[in-house]
């Protein structure tokens, strides 16, 4: 088997990864960076530019790994796009939002070559969508050679999954993005067992362990616990979320934890993209009761949406929870102008529950919460930090013990690493080469052949 990693800038972005098994050419994923603009945010399709491609395989609908699928697609009009069901349904929505993002940022930033597809290429690639149930092998044939794919669920959000291909006897797995724990929405993940050749292993979360003693179960308390207080104390409490899988998982915490009386009937505001999803999350919940999210908690909570202007420095007059995306509080989203409102005033909260890239905002302020003043660069406005700053590890992918043991349960002849920062990446290979050291453990090169 040859693999190229397409991801230019390696590390956690634009994810992408070619297979040549035998006579078949595979491509998993085709996502863009977020932290990238332009073409620079695309994979380097470079090595798939003369190839017709017989499978694309999706993972999930996070951007990092949806977001080219149609530039890739229009190139392969007749090339099946294997997913599960929601991936089918979420799909769409996300990359037509991603166009009107992109269409914004060309005004903005005057970005020439965005948006980088439109609306008829995911039109396009929803067409070649081709569904396929958790771990119900399909069989795909080229002349007189088969392949076997198999999806199997892997946690993290809505429809995700983890890819084994058996070639000849030969078990190729894809971890994808992975999270064993289950979420109030959907359950945790169940990967394919050993023995296993190749086994693509994410490492997100590889440059740090979870602190000792907590555990998913006490970081959703020690969150409810904490916008208790805020809203005890008379404040507004803000919850950055991403709006695919996060925010309809928040709904979910509150609705319960009001329920049991853990936290008043405060009003809730919330709008954008994820809201829009609680919707698609309904659907998929009726159709493949693959998840469990009722939309109708939204009607049952009162949820709002928030005053449209907002000054910074001002404090919000409606108090209470404002769960807006983004998670990561990029400039110009909702989330980035709620913390310019209630930073100065501390009897206001910021619950932080998953990963902020150290580059981003979010990040930014998490690592000033001890200092005076955070600087909202995009609103020209020094706000003085008051408000209560904390974060809560609620995030979508696996613990990297969890995801060691894992792959120590597969057996692996060869492992791959993927989708972790480089820090990440030097403590799986370091601590996999320990304990598994019959296994061929490679960081791979970007845009390299690499046979195994």
């Amino acid at each position: 088997m040859n693999f190229y990693d397409l991801n230019r800038h390696g590390e956690i972005g634009a994810n992408s990864i070619y297979l040549q098994i035998g006579p078949f050419n595979i491509l998993v994923d085709a996502g863009l960076h977020p932290k990238k603009m332009g073409y620079d945010a695309l994979p380097d399709f470079e090595p798939i530019e003369d190839v017709d491609l017989d499978l694309i395989i999706l993972t999930h609908c996070h951007l990092d790994h949806l977001g080219a699928l149609p530039v890739v697609s229009a190139h392969n009009p007749t090339t099946p796009v294997i997913t599960t069901a929601p991936n089918e349904m979420l799909a769409p929505r996300m990359l037509r939002n991603s166009i009107n993002v992109m269409k914004r940022q060309r005004q903005e930033h005057g970005i020439s070559e965005y948006p980088l597809f439109l609306h008829r290429d995911v039109a396009q690639l929803s067409k070649q969508i081709t569904v396929q149930r958790f771990e119900r092998g399909e069989i795909y044939l080229k002349g007189k050679e088969q392949i076997e794919v198999i999806l199997h669920p892997a946690g993290h959000v809505a429809g995700a999954a983890a890819v084994e291909l058996v070639y000849k006897h030969r078990r190729i797995v894809f971890s994808g993005d992975v999270l064993f724990d289950a979420q109030r929405t959907l359950p945790g993940a169940h990967l394919p067992q050993g023995p296993v050749d190749t086994l693509f292993l994410e490492t997100t979360r590889g440059a740090k362990g979870r602190e000792s003693g907590r555990s998913r179960s006490t970081e959703v308390d020690r969150l409810i616990d904490k916008v208790g207080q805020i809203l005890d104390r008379d404040g507004s409490c803000l919850i950055p979320v991403f709006a695919l899988g996060r925010m309809q998982e928040l709904f979910k915490i509150i609705y319960e934890a009001r329920n049991f009386g853990r936290l008043p009937n405060s009003p809730i505001y919330a709008a954008g993209l994820g809201m829009d999803i609680c919707n698609y999350f309904d659907k998929i919940r009726r159709r493949t009761q693959l998840i469990d999210f009722d939309a109708s908690i939204l009607e049952k909570m009162k949820v709002k949406p928030p005053e449209p202007k907002m000054r910074p420095g001002r404090d919000l007059a409606k108090k209470g929870i404002y769960l807006v995306s983004s998670g990561m509080m990029v400039e110009y989203t909702p989330s980035y102008n709620v913390a310019a409102s209630l930073l100065p005033h501390s009897s206001n909260g910021i619950c932080f529950v998953g990963y902020c890239d150290p580059d981003t905002p979010g990040g930014q302020l998490l690592q000033s919460k001890d200092e005076e003043s955070y600087f909202f660069n995009a609103l020209d406005y020094n706000a003085p930090i008051r408000a209560s700053i904390d974060r809560f590890d609620l995030s979508g992918h696996a613990d990297r013990e969890e995801l060691v043991e894992y792959a120590q349960t597969t057996d692996a002849r060869a492992i791959v690493l993927t989708h972790g920062d480089q820090s990440a990446r030097e403590w799986f290979k370091n601590e996999l080469s320990k304990r598994m050291n019959h296994s061929v453990v490679l960081d791979p090169e970007t845009l390299v052949c690499h046979k195994i």
